[in-house]
């Protein structure tokens, strides 16, 4: 009996320990080359990237500890000082270790939790892929500087000719690395920020990221990176060709709230765009120009703007000549419309027809036109004669649009 009631109160002190860590962490780490009292610090980001900070130590003797609670799980970094290179790990309940190599941080280890121990054997998959690039870059960074500083065209061509099949070869290999980890370790928080980044950096197909999703544990589902997942995925789902538009509404220039309900014609033109945004400010005047031709027709515009300042977006729709309605919540990328219909670049349109369907997406200039008078049931006036200069002008535009959508979509990021 004895026997029993020592073995109960031994497991009783066992499960009461473990609790004690429930909601709380405790992060030991070693760092070397810092002087006794220097700071060390954990942040985490905001959706905007602004960096939050979570918690400070003193390093003493090259060590440092941190303690506190914590709820559920993020990606939060360590770092020593402003300016310097920050190491990431996931910040959860439970004891972390770290090994933070301030001189590179490649060399650095996280460990000790689930998660984090991961992160590691994901960080050492994706560091293996890279070597063969990082070694090319080693091995003729003596000959590019001497070829540049001789101007020796031909063995600058011929290294960056060679470095362009390497760097194709490890982005391969590191895209399939990404998603093998992903399938593989359905349980990992990483899992689910990976896949996130690839959503967001259109690295996957919306199909491909719902076929990873779907496989994603549930033990995942509260977190931020699968709720984000998630609501990109409605947000697609919704906009598809051939669904019903969602409604909306937001302020107008002047203070007023417009839908897109009320903003309907027989066709309708939703436009995402911003002040500054070159490409968007390019393709206004074919907007003018077509809303001016077939407004009476029976084409309306709503113009959804990703400006943060108010008054560029009223400059830009006056000096524009933009007579059509405008919303703007005036939120950048966090603009409730562009989420809710899923943009990741500008310019956006989406084309509706009398019922609100989406008929089509991201049509501009020539196509849009064709577009527009088909939905309307009207014969298009014939298309005037191309010559040389504006056929360049707008190959021109397309690769300035093309280069400004993709810069806009890593600015997102």
């Amino acid at each position: 009996m004895k026997k029993t009631l020592v073995l109960l109160a031994t497991a009783f002190a066992f499960v009461s320990c473990n609790k004690a860590l429930e909601n709380q962490y405790e992060i030991t780490g070693t760092v070397k080359g810092i002087e006794n009292g220097k700071k060390i610090f954990i942040e985490s980001v905001d959706e905007t990237g602004r960096p939050i900070p979570k918690d400070t130590a003193i390093v003493n003797d090259n060590k440092f500890v941190f303690k506190g609670d914590v709820t559920g799980m993020d990606i939060a970094f360590i770092k020593l000082e402003e300016g310097m290179q920050t190491l990431p790990f996931i910040f959860e309940e439970g004891k972390i270790e770290i090994e933070f190599n301030k001189d590179s941080i490649q060399k650095s280890k996280i460990g000790g939790t689930f998660n984090n121990e991961k992160f590691q054997e994901f960080n050492d998959k994706v560091s293996k892929v890279g070597e063969k690039i990082s070694q090319f870059k080693k091995d003729n960074d003596e000959k590019m500087k001497a070829a540049q500083a001789s101007q020796d065209t031909v063995v600058i061509n011929q290294v960056m000719k060679e470095f362009k099949v390497i760097q194709e070869e490890t982005q391969k290999n590191m895209k399939e690395t990404y998603v093998n980890f992903v399938k593989s370790n359905p349980k990992a928080y990483v899992s689910a920020l990976l896949l996130e980044n690839m959503l967001l950096s259109n690295a996957l197909t919306i199909e491909e990221v719902k076929e990873n999703y779907e496989k994603l544990d549930p033990s995942l589902t509260e977190t931020k990176p699968v709720k984000n997942i998630k609501k990109t995925l409605d947000a697609a789902t919704a906009i598809t060709i051939g669904k019903t538009a969602p409604d909306f509404s937001g302020p107008s220039p002047e203070g007023k709230t417009i839908s897109l309900k009320e903003s309907l014609g027989k066709v309708t033109i939703i436009d995402f765009w911003a002040s500054w945004c070159k490409p968007c400010r390019q393709e206004n005047p074919n907007v003018v120009a077509l809303y001016n031709e077939l407004h009476e027709k029976g084409l309306n515009i709503i113009g959804v703007s990703l400006d943060k300042n108010a008054e560029n977006w009223k400059k830009a729709i006056a000096d524009d000549g933009l007579v059509w309605n405008h919303v703007s919540n005036l939120k950048f990328w966090q603009d409730p419309i562009a989420e809710q219909y899923n943009v990741k670049s500008i310019p956006a349109t989406f084309i509706l027809d009398e019922k609100g369907n989406i008929v089509a997406k991201d049509l501009r200039g020539d196509e849009l036109r064709s577009k527009i008078y088909e939905l309307l049931h009207l014969q298009m006036p014939p298309a005037p004669t191309k010559t040389e200069k504006n056929t360049a002008e707008r190959e021109e535009m397309k690769i300035i649009t093309e280069d400004k959508a993709s810069k806009n979509n890593v600015e997102k990021k």
